[in-house]
């Protein structure tokens, strides 16, 4: 029989899944960016992304020539340490939400794979809203009081 998370954990479930999810997008758009930035340094055309630099506040310089802040190495940076940020968030919520082991590696791998951590986040929020639905109902009638039962009338006699 599968775990189930524990009632006494939804506070903390609902903010680790706020966690999750926001450190989701900021992974996934981080992604895209440093996809976009390969393209730009691994093709033909050789370029890097620099910030205030002599070329305006935003150019596309070749490779050797990044004079200011070289902002393709700022988006390869970012994006490996708010990888870890993610991965603790999905660590947070998995273990939280007890779920298979298999759920952690799937959802880690949301942001390594372009767009897939915008999928997985859809998915398993949906999941943890349906869990913790499904916890909060159990819980509310586990927790009902029981009225007792009054004497019975049998049918046909009038009191």
């Amino acid at each position: 029989m599968p775990l189930k998370p524990k009632i006494s954990d939804l506070p903390r479930i609902r903010g680790a899944l706020k966690f999750y999810r926001v450190s989701a997008y900021v992974t996934g758009i981080l992604l895209l960016l440093l996809v976009l930035e390969m393209l730009f340094k691994y093709t033909p055309l050789q370029l890097e992304i620099e910030l205030g630099g002599p070329n305006g506040f935003l150019a596309l310089v070749p490779i050797d020539t990044v004079t200011a802040i070289n902002l393709s190495l700022g988006i390869l940076i970012l994006h490996g340490w708010l990888y870890v940020v993610y991965l603790f968030a999905d660590f947070r919520l998995w273990s939280l939400m007890r779920w298979p082991f298999t759920r952690f590696i799937a959802i880690a791998l949301g942001g390594v794979v372009p767009f897939l951590s915008f999928i997985v986040e859809h998915y398993m929020t949906i999941r943890a809203h349906r869990e913790i639905a499904g916890l909060e109902a159990e819980a509310a009638t586990s927790a009902a009081p029981t009225i007792p039962a009054g004497p019975t009338i049998p049918a046909g006699e009038n009191r």
